[in-house]
């Protein structure tokens, strides 16, 4: 088995949240468990559930990927389960399903707070029996699968309110994993842009060699509500419209720039009546954000440097 530095498409980022997710990573890589992976849409989910296959007994088997929420409600038990030949209109042959193809290996259901609760149930039988029947059949087919389930919701709630089975979410929740957002990666913003700098610098023969400093404060205050895949879109658009040899502010998307300048503005002036002018205030979440700004400032200050940072800080 390999190890975290090993795997095929690595987990970038130095940040303690990254460092944190590596090691849980590490610990459970080698049991064929159910493990449940939460986060934000762009966080990475699919990379640690590859993460988690490349290291894991079954590595040598398939990794079967399938985005719960893009398959139509009519056709989902087909693709997971197969089906029989003439189960149903359009049913011309035996068909194998995403199950069977991920046996001996593992099996990534993607968004699976999607999923319709007529399927939920289908699902948990499966993942309790270790046995899957394909549509119109009479007969079962074991099947040894490692199941790693993705999600943005969140599905504790969605059990709750009956959108989402309890005793399904409890048997995926066995090891619980969560990929941090962008904005709480704290120092690892330049070791990215520098990685997506050298890819989209190939792959447009560009020599484009960093950004200016006030371009680098904006991406440093941005708030990325669309993570890592954010940022590649944005690395990728910088480099194309970029005609000098750093990024300018003036390339990076006019409603980041603005944004990001309005939030720098908010966490500089934290005075009683910017608080209070708009009503109540959420306390916690005030002191959450001036922590955020001055860990980002010292970063910045120390150049990276965590153990400098943490110094200046206090902690």
């Amino acid at each position: 088995m390999v190890s975290i530095d090993e795997i095929k498409r690595p987990i970038l980022g130095k940040s303690q949240s990254v460092e944190a997710l590596k090691k849980m990573i590490t610990r459970v890589a080698a049991s064929k468990t159910n493990i449940l992976i939460i986060g934000e849409s762009g966080t990475g989910k699919e990379l640690v559930a590859r993460a988690l296959h490349e290291m894991s007994p079954v590595a040598s088997g398939p990794f079967i990927a399938v985005n719960c929420g893009a398959i139509p409600e009519t056709l989902i038990e087909s693709e997971l389960f197969g089906h029989k030949k003439g189960s149903f209109t359009g049913a011309h042959v035996d068909k194998p399903g995403l199950f069977e193809a991920a046996d001996g290996g593992t099996l990534f259901l993607d968004e699976i707070g999607e999923l319709p609760l007529s399927m939920q149930v289908k699902l948990l039988r499966a993942l309790q029996d270790r046995a899957i029947r394909r549509v119109g059949a009479n007969d079962t087919i074991k099947i040894d699968v490692r199941i790693v389930a993705a999600t943005n919701k969140n599905l504790e709630e969605a059990s709750k309110k009956g959108t989402f089975r309890e005793d399904l979410y409890y048997r995926l929740n066995v090891i619980l994993l969560e990929t941090p957002p962008l904005r709480d990666r704290v120092g690892d913003m330049e070791l990215l842009t520098e990685i997506f700098l050298k890819k989209f610098n190939d792959k447009q023969k560009r020599s484009i060699t960093g950004f200016t400093p006030s371009a680098m404060e904006v991406m440093l205050h941005h708030r990325w509500p669309g993570n890592i895949r954010e940022l590649e879109n944005v690395m990728e658009r910088v480099v194309t419209l970029e005609s000098s040899n750093q990024i300018q502010v003036n390339t990076l998307p006019p409603e980041m720039v603005v944004a990001a300048r309005k939030a720098a503005g908010i966490s500089r002036e934290f005075t009683l009546r910017s608080n209070f002018i708009m009503g109540p205030m959420d306390l916690e979440k005030v002191l959450q954000e001036v922590r955020d700004f001055y860990k980002r400032e010292a970063m910045l200050y120390t150049k990276n440097d965590e153990e400098a940072a943490k110094k200046l800080l206090g902690l």
